[in-house]
């Protein structure tokens, strides 16, 4: 697919789409990071990485590409809210997170969570959610603090945390609001939500 066909509404550098960047397959850049990387990721919307292996969850998949924040906010706040499913969200750690990605709930053993995560994490999902803490429409994603779950592995933290219960358009602000506290990053992969429901969680 097209760059211009997959994200119409985002400049790319023409140095990052030339032959060179072909050869070296160096995915397009956004036209902001040429003056400003502080704060970048590679957005790769349609694949899901199982254990280091590529599997594309939508057809046809998008090509992966380099946003800067202000680019990535635009991409996501156009089609996470689109997203009918059920999602629980996990507040990274700005410090450390490296990746941010969503995985289904058929296949948390197969992108590596530990069974006891992917467990508790089912569990959440399961439960009835109620309407939206911002808004009187169905929640539909449960967002995890990091005062609530400071890590990924604390399983009973996952299981006990209160959790706010938000709609499928304040669910993604919460989101993208936590991503803005943070001046500088280089995430190396963000991907978007796929299937019935599923977990965004990070490493």
């Amino acid at each position: 697919m097209r760059l211009e066909q997959a994200y119409p509404e985002i400049r790319f550098r023409w140095r990052s789409r030339n032959w060179w960047a072909r050869l070296v397959r160096m995915p397009a850049e956004c036209e902001h990071l040429e003056h400003d990387g502080a704060w970048m990721a590679t957005f790769i919307p349609d694949t899901l990485y199982l254990r280091g292996k590529a599997s594309q969850r939508r057809r046809p998949a998008r090509p992966e590409v380099s946003l800067c924040q202000a680019c990535l906010k635009q991409q996501m706040e156009k089609e996470l809210p689109g997203f009918p499913g059920r999602v629980a969200a996990f507040e990274p750690d700005n410090a450390e997170f490296t990746q941010y990605f969503f995985v289904g709930s058929d296949e948390f053993s197969a992108a590596g969570l530990q069974p006891e995560v992917a467990a508790a994490i089912g569990r959440r999902l399961e439960q009835q959610m109620g309407p939206c803490e911002r808004c009187d429409r169905a929640a539909t994603w449960l967002w995890f603090s990091r005062e609530e779950v400071p890590s990924m592995d604390d399983v009973g933290r996952i299981a006990m945390a209160r959790a706010e219960t938000l709609c499928s358009h304040h669910g993604p602000q919460k989101l993208l609001q936590s991503f803005a506290r943070t001046s500088e990053a280089n995430l190396f992969y963000i991907n978007l939500p796929y299937g019935e429901s599923g977990a965004y969680v990070w490493i």
